[in-house]
């Protein structure tokens, strides 16, 4: 059974903006497909809740309670953390925090669930920062140079296809959706 958060995949916004969670999906489809499980999990969640779920939680015992520090070593979290953290960065700028912060509020009283988080297009210079934020996150969370270097290149390389092709539905999208078998 695919879930309807699922089956929406790959969808851009209005302006060619992309969703955190596509690309997320996207990149750890391509460096470690054993997480979609986790991603798909996640996908039921609204943004705000996945990235809580994700951020490490200071000061407090192992999640499972008996030393899985692997779980730290994880894809999924270094991507959505640092596409999440980008995207967030990159709103600020663009947006009067007043108008933001009364939409939150409207948004709440109305009971509506949260926009999903977006990544405009890129320039390249941005495009820098978002790799070197993905190498800093995948280092924070202990994962070798190596692996760390094939995340970056991963999440940079979507979004310069995405940037590239506007439309992901079209012929050239990262499903190949559009091209008949």
């Amino acid at each position: 059974m695919v879930s309807e958060a699922t089956s929406s995949k790959h969808q851009a916004n209005i302006d060619g903006q992309l969703k955190v969670r596509d690309v997320v999906r996207d990149v750890v489809a391509e460096i470690a497909p054993t997480e979609l499980v986790l991603v798909d999990g996640l996908a039921r969640f609204d943004d705000a809740t996945a990235v809580r779920r994700l951020r490490p939680q200071g000061g407090r015992r192992e999640p499972l309670g008996f030393g899985l520090g692997e779980i730290v070593t994880l894809v999924t979290p270094v991507v959505w953390l640092a596409l999440d953290e980008t995207a967030k960065k990159l709103a600020e700028t663009a947006s009067d925090a007043a108008v933001k912060g009364g939409r939150a509020m409207l948004r709440k009283v109305l009971r509506r669930p949260t926009a999903p988080v977006v990544v405009p297009p890129l320039t390249p210079a941005q495009l820098a920062e978002v790799r070197e934020r993905v190498l800093e996150t995948a280092s924070h969370r202990g994962l070798e140079a190596a692996r760390a270097e094939a995340i970056a290149d991963a999440v940079v390389a979507r979004l310069a296809l995405a940037a590239a092709d506007p439309d992901p539905q079209g012929p050239s999208g990262p499903t190949g959706a559009g091209t008949p078998s």
